[in-house]
């Protein structure tokens, strides 16, 4: 098994590896393409960094100054929205569901660095897949850390930290966020 199919499969890998410096950087000029591409040009995502997600319906929306690392794991459902200046280091999968909003600044965390300070620094690490989805509104600044799933229909405030998983219809804020209200 190679570094690539190691990562998919969410084992423990080495992130320095010449077939996945390819990778992301074919994803970083797709991503240059795009948030150099014309905003009236581009249309809802750049022609070159849509062909590379792994899925992204017409009606989906990124908005320039946006990251990622490779974008083949990035899963965008029906009018989803990531504002300006988004990152998603999609070393694993992420699903942003149906009319989903991501807030300026939201950052998705997948990958997991190993806890042992010798794997560590030999760039060991693993992919935890980030599962948002649908109507889930993400305030700007938000950071969502590897392994979460938020539910349909939350909310996550404006720079909140998300460390565990929110339930569905469910309000959180805070670093480390926490439950302000399960009603909206």
């Amino acid at each position: 098994m190679d570094e690539f199919d190691k990562m998919q499969a969410g084992g423990w890998y080495c992130c320095l590896d010449p077939a996945l410096d390819a990778r992301r950087l074919r994803a970083f000029d797709a991503v240059h393409a795009h948030n150099t591409t014309r905003p009236s040009e581009r249309g809802n995502i750049a022609p070159e960094l849509r062909a590379l997600l792994g899925s992204a319906p017409d009606t989906a929306r990124i908005e320039g100054q946006f990251h990622c690392v490779y974008g083949l794991n990035i899963h965008l459902g029906e009018a989803a929205f990531l504002n300006v200046g988004c990152v998603i280091l999609d070393s694993g999968r992420v699903e942003i569901g149906a009319r989903s909003m991501l807030g300026p600044k939201v950052q998705i965390y997948c990958a997991d660095h190993h806890r042992d300070p010798k794997l560590r620094g030999q760039l060991i690490e693993r992919a935890l897949p980030v599962r948002i989805g649908s109507d889930v509104w993400i305030g700007g600044g938000a950071i969502i850390l590897p392994g979460v799933t938020i539910g349909d229909g939350a909310i996550v405030g404006a720079g909140s930290v998300v460390t565990k998983d929110v339930a569905p219809g469910v309000t959180v804020v805070g670093n480390p966020a926490r439950v302000m209200s399960t009603q909206h």
